[in-house]
């Protein structure tokens, strides 16, 4: 038997079968911020409107983790990425980033790390994490996860 041709109609996929509403929203926001010269005090009140929508439990866990992430590493500068409080280096490479969970309609919160960020440890290691709950404890680990994202290794320099 031989192969089936793909035609050009065939080979064509519907931008409604691949991303989600959100997605596509998630894409038309990035755009928007690409477009937008912002400055510093600008950025950061984008970032704080964003949190100020998000529901009243993300909300609350985005205003803290703004908090931690300031005082953590001063280097960052807020802006939004996709719609989502970000964090980013002198290069404006976002390193860190808080995603709501209704952001992409998900069961959990999330903080994530980009491959900006120096969190290596080993072979492997996370670099997104699920919040429930902040708890004293909780925000040590991510006050030290971002102390160590911005400090870059003697090695890599």
């Amino acid at each position: 038997m031989s192969p089936q041709k793909t035609t050009k109609q065939s080979a064509k996929i519907k931008s409604s079968e691949v991303f989600t509403a959100e997605e596509k929203a998630a894409m038309k926001e990035r755009a928007k911020e690409l477009k937008a010269a912002k400055s510093a005090a600008e950025a950061e009140s984008d970032v704080l409107a964003t949190i100020a929508e998000m529901p009243a439990a993300d909300r609350a866990m985005g205003k803290k983790l703004h908090e931690i992430v300031k005082a953590s590493a001063p280097v960052l500068s807020p802006k939004l990425w996709y719609g989502m409080p970000a964090y980013a280096n002198k290069d404006g490479k976002v390193v860190c980033w808080f995603q709501s969970s209704d952001k992409f309609n998900t069961r959990y919160p999330t903080f994530s790390f980009s491959e900006d960020a120096y969190i290596d440890e080993g072979d492997m290691w996370p670099v997104s994490f699920a919040i429930t709950k902040l708890t004293g404890t909780i925000e040590a680990k991510i006050e030290k996860l971002v102390k160590k994202a911005v400090t870059e290794p003697s090695s890599a320099k």
